[in-house]
C-alpha cells in the first residue's frame, strides 16, 4: 500500500505563490505516474497537473504557465509550484498515484489519495 500526505496549503494573496509537497510512504513510487487535483466547494475533482515516472508532465489549461510539477524520486516526494495565484485556484489540493495512467485527467484510474491541503487565494 502507499500513504500519500499532502502539505504546504494555506492563505495567500492574490498574485501569490505556494509550494505543495505530497510525501510518499509505504512503497517506492518512483515508477508510479502521480498527479494533482483540486476540489473546490461544490465542484467536482478536477485535474491540475501530473507527472510520469519518467518525468514527463501535463497540465490542465487553467494552470498551464503558473504551475509547475516536480518528483524528487530519492525523497520519494512530489511537487506542486503554484505562481501567479488567483481567487479561482481556491481548492482543496489533493495527490494522487497510479501505475499505470492513460488518461490522466480521470481520478478513477488513481490507486491511492492523499487526504488533501486547502488552498484559499484572497482578491
Amino acid at each position: 500500500q502507499v500513504q500519500l500526505v499532502e502539505s504546504g496549503g494555506g492563505l495567500v494573496q492574490a498574485g501569490g505563490s505556494l509550494r505543495l509537497s505530497c510525501a510518499a510512504s509505504g512503497r517506492t513510487v518512483s515508477s508510479y505516474a502521480m498527479a494533482w487535483f483540486r476540489q473546490a466547494p461544490g465542484q467536482e475533482r478536477g485535474f491540475v497537473a501530473g507527472i510520469s515516472g519518467s518525468g514527463s508532465t501535463y497540465y490542465s489549461d487553467t494552470v498551464k504557465g503558473r504551475f509547475t510539477i516536480t518528483r524528487d524520486n530519492a525523497k520519494n516526494t512530489m511537487y506542486l509550484q503554484m505562481n501567479s495565484l488567483k481567487p479561482e485556484d481556491t481548492a482543496d489540493y489533493y495527490c494522487a498515484a497510479g501505475r499505470s495512467v492513460v488518461n490522466w485527467r480521470s481520478p478513477s484510474v488513481y490507486s491511492y489519495w492523499g487526504q488533501g491541503t486547502q488552498v484559499t487565494v484572497s482578491s
